[in-house]
């Protein structure tokens, strides 16, 4: 399935791709991120099931078996897209825009009941983004994950499999399991999420994001909304 943001299929808590000739791929966004984070344009992936491994819920496994596999030059010139206009996207509280920037910048913003306002804000490079970013792990009530395993469970799909205590940052009455393993975590995961739902435009991206409370859904509109306007960027 080529990772391409018009292959996206809406599916809960994730981002998923649909090939023309039907096979459907879950949580391909932790993978992506990490590849986008290494700089690495070509990539070859063999699974055997629909929906890719969650590891410890973080991007670290995937961006610590890029560097062991190492890269290997293609000889041909890697393209950018380069912003030259703010394009923004909104749903109510949430809102999510790109401008013009040398390099992929990012402030984000969440606000979580019991935990206030998160925020993190830095540009995207190979090593800050495996010690600032990679470590985030997914999040979410425990009850709701629960909940998911047992839709996957009844719907007979391969849903949150490896979701678990172990595999995501879980909140239950109000505190993470074992505590935050990086500081404003929750909000990092968010851009770790970013990171890899942007990959889908197909080259890297050269521009600052500014988001508040986004998810999938806000960051796989605003890629489109930029695919739809070409005078809003260049290939160079």
């Amino acid at each position: 399935v080529p990772a391409s943001w018009s292959l996206r299929e809406r599916q809960p808590l994730c981002t998923a791709l649909r090939s023309p000739e039907g096979p459907l791929i879950r949580t391909v966004e932790h993978l992506l991120a990490a590849l986008s984070a290494e700089g690495v344009d070509e990539a070859l992936v063999e699974i055997d099931a629909e929906e890719l491994p969650i590891f410890d819920g973080s991007a670290v496994p995937w961006c610590r078996a890029i560097r062991a596999a190492g890269r290997i030059e293609n000889g041909a010139p890697r393209r950018t897209i380069r912003v030259l206009r703010t394009v923004q996207v909104e749903d109510g509280r949430r809102t999510l825009r790109i401008e013009p920037h040398d390099g992929l910048h990012v402030s984000a913003h969440l606000a979580l009941a019991h935990f206030g306002p998160l925020d993190w804000s830095g540009t995207i490079t190979p090593d800050v983004f495996l010690s600032e970013i990679a470590p985030a792990r997914s999040f979410g009530r425990y009850w709701r994950a629960m909940l998911g395993r047992a839709y996957g469970f009844v719907t007979r799909k391969p849903f949150l499999q490896g979701c678990g205590v172990r595999s995501a940052a879980m909140i239950v009455r109000g505190r993470i399991l074992g505590g935050m393993r990086v500081a404003d975590e929750p909000v990092r995961h968010r851009v770790l999420d970013l990171v890899g739902d942007l990959a889908l435009a197909g080259h890297p991206i050269r521009g600052r994001l500014i988001a508040a409370h986004t998810g999938h859904e806000l960051n796989h509109a605003l890629v489109a909304r930029l695919m739809a306007e070409p005078d809003a960027w260049e290939l160079v």
